[in-house]
C-alpha cells in the first residue's frame, strides 16, 4: 500500500510548514499535530499511513508518542521516522527501540526524506 497521508508531528511551525509544503508539493496528504499528545490522537482518528515524528516536544517526547503508537492495537502498524535535532548515536538506537522504522536528523535532507518515504512498503 503505498503512503498517501502523512501525519507530521512537531512542536515547531516553521518545521511543520516546511515538511507540509515538501510533502504536498509531492503528492501526499498532510496532517499536523503540535506535539505529542495530539499525535497520538491523531494517529489514532486519522490512521495515517506514515507519521513523521519530532522528538524534543512539551509534554509528551517524540520518544514516549512513538513507544505508545508501537504498543497500540490501532497504530502499531503505521510506521514512524523519527525527525530531530538529536544527533547522537544512542539517541537514534533509542528512538529505533521505541519502535520508529527510521531515524534523520535535521536538518532533514529533503531528497532522502523523500526517497525513504518512497521506499516504504
Amino acid at each position: 500500500m503505498p503512503i498517501k497521508k502523512i501525519l507530521v508531528v512537531d512542536d515547531s511551525p516553521t518545521e511543520r510548514y516546511v515538511a507540509t509544503e515538501l510533502l504536498t508539493k509531492h503528492g501526499y496528504q498532510v496532517i499536523t499535530a503540535e506535539n505529542g499528545e495530539e499525535g497520538i490522537a491523531k494517529a489514532k482518528t486519522e490512521l495515517p499511513d506514515l507519521v513523521l515524528m519530532d522528538v524534543i516536544m512539551p509534554g509528551t517526547n517524540g520518544y514516549q508518542a512513538t513507544r505508545k503508537l508501537a504498543r497500540d492495537d490501532v497504530t502499531k502498524n503505521i510506521p514512524v521516522i523519527v525527525c530531530t535535532s538529536k544527533d547522537q548515536e544512542t539517541d537514534k538506537i533509542w528512538g529505533l527501540r521505541q519502535g520508529a522504522i527510521d531515524y534523520l536528523i535535521k536538518p532533514v535532507n529533503h531528497a532522502e526524506l523523500l526517497q525513504k518515504i518512497a521506499a516504504l512498503p
